[in-house]
């Protein structure tokens, strides 16, 4: 027994002798999947997810032995840029959606150079930390070269032999890891729309290889899970269909023309907000108090962020769980707000001062029944801000275009998208500076009693309130012009954020916590300390929802939890439309028994934030007792329409030549 020890012993010192390349490519690969983690989703070392991502790295390089020696370096360094592809491509694309990359968003690439300056923005020498790794392994290589290493080892080498035992030993140690898994576990795997957990529980190499694989799937199989799809489907609406609204709104603005504001980055954190006495949205602060306000209103966008809200809006469909729906699924048929409309004689039409090949809008917004695009040439380029055409110029320009639209037709309906509130939020010349400093008295110095603290200067907060300012003061010219125009007498108006802005917990954190009196934060012991966490983070994210006209507005607060899904079926009810298959409800009709999805399968009620990745919840009251059966019914529904959505979208199911297989 003593002997074989021994032996084992020495075969693995010799191993460690005679392989130090691949051990030095394993150990190098590792470090970075696991600062990955780290700079991702904050987990450094998590022991079954470290442990798979070392399996996988073993077999992958197993294969380097088919090779000599002296020819291995080629193959683990292509590995080793693989792998920092995949960190620098994560690390950056997490910084902006909270999730990983995809495969399936290659077809978006083209989208960087229009939002360029958001993208550069966004980095930071940490993203791109990977680039270490590669170029220690060539001096790795190096070293070992100049000492005639390679030419050594080759009279040892047993290259087939030692592939065998490493492909065991990897595909032994992930066995072992994952009987250690739940089904739940694997399900979201299979899934694979929780992104942060499949990384934090299986490793960043399982998930792009997971990704890789459910990206290809429907090309390899065009009808892979069509059936699947289908029967979910039939189920879901056999229990769930649609009903058609009865109640007080109903048909309130039938053949009223209607216009959509899509606000971009208007984030409900602005509505009241003052900053040294200077409101920040004082004109969609009035909107909210003459029209039909929504209060808990919630963007579920994904990783197509404006496009998703878009999207959602107008189909009372999830966003994508693979891809963007307006990048990698436009060819699909949908049944839409602007379709219905189409349908009843509106001239449907949408408006956007960016090229129109942004998010594929040139070919997704005739999917969407929108017979006209007024795209970037359709506007005179002669004040940007941003991105592009200010909110400002383009309020003025498109008003033309609406005076000639009405004049021209009975009813339409039209989506107007605003683009300077956009990120990265920079200060411009044409923005009011207006006062973000704190000012406070100090007895003590009398020739100077007012001292000032500029700790909004400069921050990318600070820079978001500049910029909201004058996306609302924009705004509040393009109402002003409509209450004294004798045009829109017979049009109601629709505005919604689009989305939240996107900023850290550290950034609202530095906010809600910051003590301008001392330049330091409040902590937890301090009385004033505000408890910022990822659940407030969370709640945070509702932008403002509101119906108005100007000759008869609903002055109403509603203050039911409601998200994007819901405006087709609750603004439709309003407009005399009615769409069976929608998965979203009228909010008046389900009221407080909503239950707001997110793609990634958390979810919100009027009673508590799920959040799926560690399936654990906060309650918005402390007063509310939860039963584990209601968490548990909330969270089967919000898988249920997030997979049913889903398999709408990729099947094309609502695709008329289809029909006849849907009951």
């Amino acid at each position: 027994m003593k002997k074989k020890i021994t032996n084992y012993k020495k075969r693995i010192i010799n191993f460690f002798k005679y392989n130090k390349q691949f051990c030095s490519y394993v150990l190098l690969s590792l470090l970075m999947c696991s600062l990955i983690k780290y700079y991702t989703i904050g987990q450094f070392f998590a022991w079954q997810s470290f442990f798979l991502d070392l399996a996988l790295i073993i077999v992958l390089g197993a294969f380097g032995f088919f090779y000599k020696p002296q020819k291995q370096f080629t193959y683990y360094f292509t590995l080793m840029i693989i792998f920092t592809i995949i960190g620098v491509v994560n690390t950056i694309y997490y910084s902006f959606y909270n999730s990983f990359a995809s495969f399936s968003l290659l077809a978006t690439l083209k989208q960087v150079g229009e939002v360029g300056d958001a993208v550069y923005d966004k980095f930071q020498l940490t993203q791109f930390i990977y680039l270490i790794f590669p170029v220690i392994f060539i001096l790795i290589h190096k070293n070992l070269a100049s000492k005639d290493y390679f030419n050594f080892v080759a009279k040892f080498e047993k290259g087939k032999k030692t592939f065998r035992y490493l492909i065991t030993a990897g595909i032994i140690l992930m066995i072992m890891i994952s009987y250690t898994m739940s089904g739940t576990a694997f399900s979201r795997l299979s899934k694979q729309w929780n992104r942060e957990y499949i990384v934090d529980k299986f490793g960043i190499i399982t998930y792009q290889l997971n990704d890789l694989f459910n990206t290809l799937k429907p090309t390899i199989v065009s009808m892979f899970g069509y059936d699947v799809a289908l029967k979910q489907f039939n189920d879901y609406m056999t229990l769930n269909q649609a009903i058609q609204s009865d109640n007080k709104y109903t048909d309130i603005y039938k053949d009223k023309n209607v216009i959509f504001i899509h606000m971009e980055s208007i984030s409900s954190f602005l509505i009241d907000l003052k900053i040294n006495d200077t409101e920040i949205t004082p004109n969609i602060n009035k909107l909210t108090e003459e029209g039909l306000y929504f209060s808990n209103f919630y963007p579920q966008a994904g990783v197509g962020t404006s496009s998703d809200t878009e999207f959602t809006l107008n189909t009372s469909l999830m966003p994508a769980l693979s891809g963007i729906a307006f990048v990698n699924y436009a060819n699909r048929e949908y049944i839409t707000i602007p379709s219905l409309l189409k349908e009843k004689g509106y001239y449907t039409f949408s408006m956007h001062a960016n090229k129109a090949s942004m998010w594929n809008r040139d070919k997704m917004h005739p999917s969407l029944g929108y017979i006209d695009f007024y795209s970037q040439t359709s506007f005179d380029i002669d004040e940007e801000i941003g991105l592009g055409l200010s909110d400002n110029s383009f309020f003025r320009q498109a008003l033309t275009i609406l005076e000639e639209i009405e004049t021209k037709n009975e009813k339409y309906m039209g989506t107007l998208i605003t683009l300077s509130n956009h990120t990265p939020f920079a200060n411009n010349e044409l923005f009011k500076q207006i006062d973000l400093s704190h000012h406070s008295v100090d007895e003590e110095l009398q020739e100077d009693p007012m001292l000032e603290n500029n700790y909004l200067e400069g921050t990318k907060l600070g820079d978001y309130l500049r910029n909201s300012h004058y996306a609302d003061e924009a705004l509040g010219g393009f109402i002003s012009y409509i209450k004294n125009s004798p045009y829109f007498n017979n049009t109601i108006f629709i505005f919604y954020g689009d989305h939240d802005p996107k900023f850290s917990l550290k950034e609202y954190n530095n906010y809600y916590n910051y003590n301008p009196e001392t330049g330091q934060l409040y902590i937890s012991l301090d009385e004033e300390y505000y408890n910022y966490d990822y659940y407030a983070n969370e709640l945070n994210r509702k932008t403002p929802f509101i119906i108005w006209s100007k000759n008869n507005p609903i002055d109403k607060e509603v203050d039911y939890y409601m998200g994007v899904i819901d405006v087709f079926p609750t603004v439709g009810n309003m407009l005399g439309i009615y769409n069976k298959y929608a998965i979203g409800h009228d909010i008046f009709e389900i009221k407080n028994d909503n239950i707001i999805a997110f793609p990634n399968g958390n979810f919100l009620t009027n009673k508590v934030y799920y959040n799926n990745s560690k399936s654990e919840y906060k309650a918005i009251s402390l007063d509310e007792t939860l039963s584990d059966d209601y968490i548990s019914k909330c969270k089967e529904y919000t898988d249920t329409i997030i997979e049913v959505s889903d398999g709408i979208i990729v099947h094309d199911l609502l695709n008329p030549n289809k029909k006849e297989n849907i009951k």
